[in-house]
């Protein structure tokens, strides 16, 4: 029998005017909405969060929503029908729905493009201040600085490169904090950034970087660069000088890493202790709200998002604003298609064009990659209502109360300087965003979320308000507000009022839930690698490499392992179980977005201090990365799956577990599609959703069950003897190659794959410009190798393979060459150590004697001796890695890092 609804328990329209509806639960098809005089029937069963005509739409008609069009109907649509577009039934495609959906789209995306009426404009006058203020308890900084909502000691990376440094020596300060009640914490900021020869954002991170030394919540802060990567602390320094930041009222030090990790590590350690008496006897003190300045953000956004969350941070932007304090709207490229209410209420003209201005350059700058603005909303956005960026940018607008008007409009990072209502330009990916929010001097960050996105920043707190009381039950634990009130009959300036006073407490040290469950991640607005087309239907066009070996010279053996192991008789002892041939068995956490990387770490962290399957796996880990949410699709999506595809393959892998934020583009669904196109069996594989699985706490029970599960029915793993027929090694290079290590490392080569095992080099290794590297392997005929692999791509036939790499940084094409399913990689170092990586061991050897001195604690291995005798000495702690009866020194020191690339067409949405 078909349900009967009144239109206020089914669906809600955001303004009066509208046309189309929003279900407010799952409406199954054939059921009756009782709306206005008539009796409405839907055609197919209506998501929650999607949309369903109340009015008779024709053909060229705009559908709308808070009375804005976001898009023109295709075919007549009648009352009761549901409303779907290409994109969103595409993206439903994948998922495992038990019902039917329209088998055709009924509306197409259209919006007007806005053109200033510079000849008409009316700036709009503020709104009306008020007399007296409030109080918040919070630390007073220097004038410039404002007063912060928190007081911790920040260990900064200056670039990707010591990133891994600060979250170490953040790690061993930890137990510290509990001797001083005034530090909140001790918190590392590592990122992307930096790590590639002359980048496009360094003014960018720069501005960043001195925002973030400057941001009042700051007690003490510590850089850490190695003086040679294209940004440096005294880059930072010039800048933030040149500029006016007002670093020297921070605690602070730059510091160049030139000695040992853990000599190192001892000094900042040493360095930081003596600051926490200091940091400790900073005090809050009573001060006017007028010092808050909030950032706006809004993340796994659904189509509540617009009618509950948004106008409630609305609400208290202009009760702030009205108190003197500063609020920051961001993300650019989600506010595309609502201009005309953006820029309704602007204080001057050129405000206006400002905002228009970063607009255009925002559309430009993703042209530049093949792609739009446009295609900004995620998989997860869809399957909860947003259809497309014009309704997603109507309902983010909402953040702006319609009262309020738009009293600057700025760069990313830019400091705030006055109270008012800021619009800053940054991308659509919300860690991202946050980070130019935290570096313009945001003390405290509002975040609505209708799928429940767990985001937080680690010392500025995050309040998360979650649009529907149904979602904020399912992550009561991770939310701190439920703004699904208003849509069940509460008044707006009711809970405005409730949640302004929940603002204060929590600004005066009162702890917010994602504090509490101590999550927090960074990420600075990534490096573009293109700043025009020239390349680009080069780039779209690019020829896929085949994945067959490359023919080198010398290697007549070509896979005789009996011949191979005359002349070498070294054997390895591998382990093998089902049909799977290893040097270790792990557990492995595959995040399939930004946002699930640090619960994943988490879960690994108890896993392994619970030396949980320690019978049968070596440990736990878990690959957090950057990817996955805010990203452009086409070749940047291909390769990220392709990548962690790699991964889930590896060789080292005995169990595999993909855990989801719940509202990325690469969502779980959507990596199982991924290994159904690659013929892959996704049913080996454990799948858990922090969204939707309740929160990281139950998540976290979900995840730890599926493991205890596989190990209690695993077989036994039974010990093989082999030969350099099992081995697949990568090698790398930084540096100057010696003529002898090139000769050496090419023997090597020779050797192993003659044999019948596998060798990978990257497409950025120097090895291959030595001439002792090349002439060894190919032909004088050979001269322009081509890669014959992709990056991140699983290797299917053993032997020479060169994988493709878009940049230089040294993670992300270990991050690739991992993913090939090399089970060790060899890295000729000739400056310094480098990062290594999560599971994959890296032996790090050197051929030059002066690195001894500064590097002998960090280094595995330094070539001595005859240079004939270099291979055997190779192959030999080799042996010791892969049998593991010697752990490489950086990875024991925990000198680790994760990253995946985004190629060259990859760009923030």
């Amino acid at each position: 029998m078909d349900v009967v609804y009144q239109f206020e328990e089914a669906a809600r329209l955001p303004l009066p005017g509208d046309n189309c509806a929003v279900a407010i639960r799952q409406l199954n098809s054939g059921s009756v909405i009782q709306y206005e005089s008539q009796s409405i029937v839907l055609d197919y069963t209506v998501m929650e969060g999607h949309r369903f005509a109340v009015k008779a739409i024709a053909p060229g008609e705009e559908l709308l929503s808070w009375q804005l069009p976001f898009g023109v109907a295709v075919q007549p649509i009648l009352p009761g029908h549901y409303v779907i577009n290409e994109t969103v039934l595409e993206a439903l495609s994948v998922r495992k729905l038990s019902f039917a959906l329209p088998p055709v789209p009924n509306f197409a995306d259209q919006a007007h493009p806005y053109v200033l009426d510079e000849e008409n404009f009316q700036p709009a006058p503020a709104s009306p201040a008020y007399a007296d203020t409030r109080i918040f308890m919070g630390y007073r900084r220097h004038e410039d600085r404002g007063v912060g909502t928190r007081n911790y000691v920040v260990l900064l990376g200056t670039t990707s490169q010591t990133g891994s440094y600060v979250k170490k020596l953040a790690a061993r300060l930890q137990d510290e904090c509990k001797n001083y009640p005034n530090i909140d914490g001790i918190v590392p900021v590592a990122h992307t950034e930096g790590g590639t020869d002359k980048p496009n954002n360094v003014d960018l991170l720069l501005r960043t970087l001195a925002g973030f030394m400057v941001n009042p919540n700051v007690g003490a802060v510590l850089l850490a660069d190695y003086g040679n990567e294209s940004v440096t602390n005294e880059m930072v320094e010039a800048y933030a000088r040149k500029h006016g930041y007002t670093i020297d009222d921070v605690l602070h030090k730059f510091v160049s890493l030139a000695d040992s990790f853990e000599e190192e590590l001892v000094k900042g350690e040493a360095l930081v202790r003596e600051w926490l008496p200091t940091v400790n006897a900073m005090q809050r003190t009573p001060e006017s709200i007028s010092h808050l300045r909030i950032g706006l953000q809004c993340g796994g956004s659904d189509a509540f998002s617009g009618v509950s969350a948004n106008p409630l941070l609305g609400w208290i932007s202009e009760e702030l604003v009205r108190y003197g304090g500063a609020a920051s709207l961001a993300e650019t490229d989600e506010l595309i298609g609502a201009e005309p209410y953006v820029l309704s209420k602007v204080r001057n003209v050129e405000t206006a064009r400002k905002f228009l201005e970063l607009v255009n350059r925002f559309k430009e700058r993703t042209s530049w990659h093949g792609t739009s603005a446009e295609g900004n909303p995620s998989g997860g956005n869809m399957y909860r209502g947003l259809y497309n960026i014009y309704l997603k940018s109507i309902g983010a607008a909402m953040k702006k109360d319609p009262v309020t008007r738009i009293d600057y409009a700025t760069e990313y990072g830019e400091l705030m300087k006055d109270g008012g209502y800021y619009f800053m330009d940054s991308p659509g990916n919300d860690l991202e965003s946050i980070a130019g929010q935290v570096a313009a001097g945001c003390n405290m960050i509002f975040f609505t979320t209708g799928n429940g996105s767990i985001t937080n920043f680690p010392y500025v707190p995050t309040v998360k308000v979650v649009t529907t009381t149904r979602r904020f039950q399912l992550l009561s634990n991770d939310m701190d507000v439920n703004a699904g009130q208003y849509l069940e009959g509460k008044a707006m300036d009711e809970l405005g009022q409730e949640v302004f006073e929940l603002a204060i407490q929590i600004a005066s040290g009162q702890r917010s839930v994602g504090e509490k469950a101590g999550h927090a991640q960074v990420q600075i607005w990534r490096n573009w690698q293109q700043n025009d087309t020239s390349r680009l239907e080069t780039l779209l066009h690019a020829p896929v490499p085949a994945g067959e070996p490359i023919e080198i010279q010398g290697a007549e053996i070509q896979g005789d392992a009996a011949a191979a192991a005359t002349a070498n008789p070294i054997q390895f002892t591998f382990t093998r179980q089902r049909d799977r041939q290893s040097s270790d068995n792990i557990g492995l956490i595959v995040p399939t977005s930004l946002c699930a990387g640090q619960v994943a770490g988490m879960i690994t962290k108890r896993l392994n201090e619970q030396a949980a399957g320690q019978s049968a796996l070596s440990g736990f880990v878990a690959l957090a990365h950057t990817e996955g949410c805010g990203t452009s699709g086409g070749p940047a999506e291909s390769l990220f799956a392709r990548t962690m595809l790699g991964y889930i393959t590896h060789p080292m892998v005995e169990h595999c577990l993909l855990l989801e934020h719940g509202c990325e583009k690469t969502h779980n669904d959507y990596m199982r599609h991924q290994m159904d196109v690659h013929g892959i069996d996704a049913s080996r594989l454990g799948y858990a959703s922090i969204q939707l699985d309740g929160g990281i706490a139950k998540v976290s029970e979900k995840v730890e069950a599926w493991f205890a599960d596989r190990l209690a029915a695993a077989q036994p793993a039974e010990k093989v003897a082999v030969g350099l027929e099992g081995l697949r090694i990568g090698i790398l290079s930084d540096g100057t190659i010696g003529e002898d290590a090139g000769e050496q490392l090419a023997a090597l080569t020779k050797m192993i794959v003659s044999a019948g095992g596998l060798v990978v080099v990257p497409e950025n290794s120097g090895l291959l410009a030595a001439a002792a590297f090349r002439q060894h392997l190919f032909t004088a005929s050979q001269v322009h190798v081509q890669p014959s692999i992709a990056y991140g791509e699983h290797v299917r036939s053993n032997g020479f393979h060169i994988m493709e790499t878009p940049t230089t940084h040294w993670v992300e094409t270990v991050t690739g060459l991992a993913a090939t399913g090399v089970e060790l990689v060899i890295a000729l170092v000739g400056s310094r150590p480098m990062q290594t990586h999560p599971f994959v061991p890296m032996l790090q050897i050197a051929s030059e004697q002066s690195m001894l001195p500064k590097h002998q604690q960090d280094i595995d291995l330094i070539l001595s001796g005859d240079p004939a005798s270099w291979t055997n000495q190779i192959l030999e702690r080799s042996k010791q890695v892969l049998e593991h009866t010697y752990t490489p020194r950086l990875h024991q020191q925990g000198n680790i890092d994760f990253q995946l690339t985004r190629g060259f067409l990859g760009v923030s949405l």
